[in-house]
């Protein structure tokens, strides 16, 4: 009843990561073996430490594995269950009780179907009838402790996330954003005009709607114009308005989205794309707080704050006239900077988890976690789409994931995998090592599977023979990278040894 998966069919990097502390302590994870066989015990305790990035400590009853629970909080137990007095059930019960991500493993001589059905019911991790392959032990409990990394891991970055975001949808800690955050608190409740800086997915908007739900006109809704989305024209009659007959077209009046924000705030998301025609009047509506509507003959008094945005070097628009210096001092009263993510590498994996979270609520959510190697795959990353670019590929993941694992694999587009099939290896510096290698393992396992699939029309008995493996195994490589070898047949009634069918890759082969 073994949970078994073979090593080399997990997540890359998985195993050094067990090593890693998951709590901040120093020191390797540890492992209580509990049995009243205490050469048993004594046999596994030394298999286990010479095999395991782990440390193992030994009791011989129920009673004493709970006082060794209190006293060093193991990662993983590894207990009998057939034991005088307090057993191996029991024990998980309680352990379950005390920390949920500690991860049990029964043993017992006196195994039945129906008792590791109960077993794994109530919690366990794992499942052995005695006598068991001791290398079916090592990778039960290498695994047992990769969970309990990836378990705490999460819980961690859970608690983390819920202390960190606080502030108007914001999250993270770094000191950078804590600055922005100050910043924004001592200027959000005034009518000082704000200029919002900061490159492209780095959470302009989001500032600006701190700075308005902070504010004394927070009771009416923030008004928001994209101005590259709308020509020079539509933008104009949609920010100030215009009257009956001012143009053809204008059957009605129409009131402009500044008296649409009367007493409330306005974004002038990317600032910089507005015509200098229009700056003339936006610059009216700054000095005077007054508008003048298309075809209207007299000037309407304004009671809006004004937060303009831009990703662009306004002072280089000035430079080439694009932009009104004038303008530009007006709107630059206060300026908040939002910092990229290159800023703040230290908040990556609480926005990583805060995004997870969020595409689980929306696709289902199926218990996802990140293996350690995609968190530093994603610190390690550049991010010129920044914040946005991060939320995106998280989402893509979720989507995407074929195991309960987020594996660096899964953070990648095909046109990010493409430049390594293509045998270049632009991207693997962002990943670790193990990861790294096992990106470069597949790429050439599809290649050469392709290759020889493609020289024998798709025949997998000729073409296994053809690379010197068996053919059942040849199957399995087949399955393993998601191939089927019927894509490669010139003539799907052509078969040099047999039946069409005497090609299929077989389900359990």
């Amino acid at each position: 009843m073994s949970q078994n998966v073979p090593m080399n069919q997990r997540g890359p990097d998985t195993a050094s990561s067990v090593t890693e502390s998951v709590e901040g302590s120093a020191g390797p994870p540890v492992v209580l073996i509990v049995d009243d066989d205490t050469d048993m015990a004594r046999m596994l305790k030394r298999v286990l430490e010479r095999r395991c990035p782990c440390r193992a400590t030994v009791a011989d009853s129920g009673e004493r594995a709970l006082e060794e629970l209190d006293r060093c909080r193991p990662d993983v137990v590894l207990t009998d269950i057939k034991m005088p007095g307090f057993d191996g059930l029991a024990l998980l019960r309680r352990t379950r009780e005390i920390d949920p991500s500690i991860s049990v493993i029964l043993m017992t001589g006196y195994g039945t179907v129906e008792m590791a059905v109960k077993a794994l019911k109530e919690g366990a991790y794992d499942f052995f009838q005695k006598p068991f392959d001791n290398d079916h032990v090592v990778h039960a409990v290498q695994r047992s402790l990769e969970r309990v990394t990836l378990l705490r891991e999460n819980r961690r970055l859970q608690a983390q996330l819920e202390s960190a975001g606080g502030f108007s949808g914001f999250v993270g800690r770094s000191a950078r954003l804590r600055e922005v955050f100050s910043l924004i608190r001592r200027i959000a409740d005034t009518d000082v005009t704000v200029l919002i800086r900061g490159e492209s997915g780095t959470g302009k908007e989001l500032a600006a709607r701190a700075l308005h739900a902070l504010s004394g006109r927070a009771r009416l809704p923030l008004v928001t114009v994209n101005c590259p989305a709308l020509p020079e024209h539509i933008l104009e009659s949609e920010l100030f308005g215009y009257i009956k007959g001012a143009f053809t077209g204008a059957l009605r009046d129409k009131k402009g989205l500044f008296l649409e924000a009367e007493g409330s705030t306005i974004l002038l998301d990317e600032i910089g794309d507005i015509p200098v025609s229009l700056q003339t009047k936006l610059l009216r509506v700054l000095q005077e707080k007054e508008i003048r509507p298309l075809g209207q003959t007299r000037n309407i008094q304004v009671d809006v704050r004004v937060l303009a945005s831009t990703n662009q070097d306004l002072q280089a628009k000035i430079r080439n006239g694009s932009f009104r210096e004038d303008l530009f001092y007006r709107l630059n009263v206060v300026t908040v900077t939002m910092p990229s993510l290159a800023d703040i590498q230290e908040d990556i994996p609480l926005l990583a988890q805060h995004f997870l979270k969020r595409s689980a609520r929306e696709y289902g959510d199926r218990g996802l976690v990140f293996l350690p190697a995609a968190l530093r795959c994603l610190v390690r990353r550049r991010w010129p789409g920044n914040v946005r670019e991060l939320q995106n590929v998280v989402k893509r993941a979720v989507l995407l994931a074929e195991g309960p694992e987020i594996t660096p694999s899964d953070l990648m587009s095909p046109a990010e995998q493409g430049p390594v099939e293509a045998g270049g290896a632009e991207y693997l510096p962002h990943l670790p090592y193990n990861a790294a290698k096992q990106m470069m393992v597949e790429s050439f396992s599809r290649e050469y599977l392709g290759r020889v699939l493609r020289e024998h029309a798709g025949n997998v008995t000729a073409a296994a023979r053809a690379s010197g493996l068996g053919r059942q195994a040849f199957q399995r490589l087949l399955r393993r990278f998601g191939m089927e070898a019927s894509g490669y047949r010139c003539d799907p009634d052509a078969n040099q040894e047999g039946s069409p069918s005497s090609d299929r890759v077989d389900a359990g082969g």
